[in-house]
């Protein structure tokens, strides 16, 4: 039970990571500079960065939810 346990940790912060990257990297097309007024760069970043952890947040967790129901559907028919 505790290895499945660090297995799914491992898993979560995996994924975790694997979606912050790809968050950072699709949010990298948006021209935010287009939008920040003078003398405010510091927040925009800091803009940037939280917008960049919540998108990832929302796909790993619709990811992981996925991934638990779909290995959960095996208890359907049992």
């Amino acid at each position: 039970m505790i290895e499945n346990a660090g297995q799914s940790a491992l898993l979560h912060i995996i994924v975790n990571i694997m979606f912050l990257v790809i968050a950072w990297w699709s949010m990298q097309a948006f021209h935010i500079d287009k939008f920040v007024r003078k003398g405010k760069v510091m927040q925009a970043r800091v803009l940037f960065i939280l917008l960049t952890v919540a998108l990832a947040n929302l796909a790993s967790d619709f990811f992981l939810k996925y991934l638990n129901y779909s290995t959960n559907l095996q208890y359907l028919f049992s």
